[in-house]
């Protein structure tokens, strides 16, 4: 299991603005502190952690931040329009457009999913996989 993951930002202003166009609307809850942001899901009293952590600090070395090429970091929405709403929120607080809100023919029937740069660069999906809405045609 995935316990966190941590991507490096270099203006933590921009990327708080960023994360938190769309991250609460998906349960995460912000810590912030002098080490950068913490998004965690909320934990019921009695129950271990909900994971994974989403985390988005300065890089420990001190060097500029960088991405990895291939590397994306994923999040599940509610719904279709959910991911349509947070891509709009997203690119409006500072991301970059990576693949509008749509199905894509390389995936199942219902997976619609929107992609996203954050404004260090990193890679961001966006995505819905419920049965129960309209899928893709054809």
């Amino acid at each position: 299991m995935i316990a966190y993951v941590t991507v490096g930002a270099d203006d933590i202003a921009r990327a708080k603005r960023f994360y938190s166009a769309f991250l609460p609307a998906l349960d995460y809850e912000l810590q912030e502190g002098p080490a950068g942001l913490s998004y965690t899901l909320p934990r019921q009293p009695g129950e271990s952690a909900t994971l994974p952590d989403f985390y988005v600090k300065p890089p420990f070395d001190g060097l500029p931040a960088s991405t990895g090429n291939g590397g994306m970091i994923a999040f599940e929405a509610h719904s279709q329009k959910q991911v349509r709403d947070l891509h709009f929120a997203a690119l409006a607080a500072g991301g970059s457009d990576e693949g509008q809100p749509g199905f894509r023919d390389a995936y199942g029937p219902h997976f619609y999913v929107g992609y996203l740069r954050d404004p260090q660069g990193n890679k961001i999906a966006l995505f819905s996989n419920d049965p129960n809405e309209p899928g893709r045609e054809g």
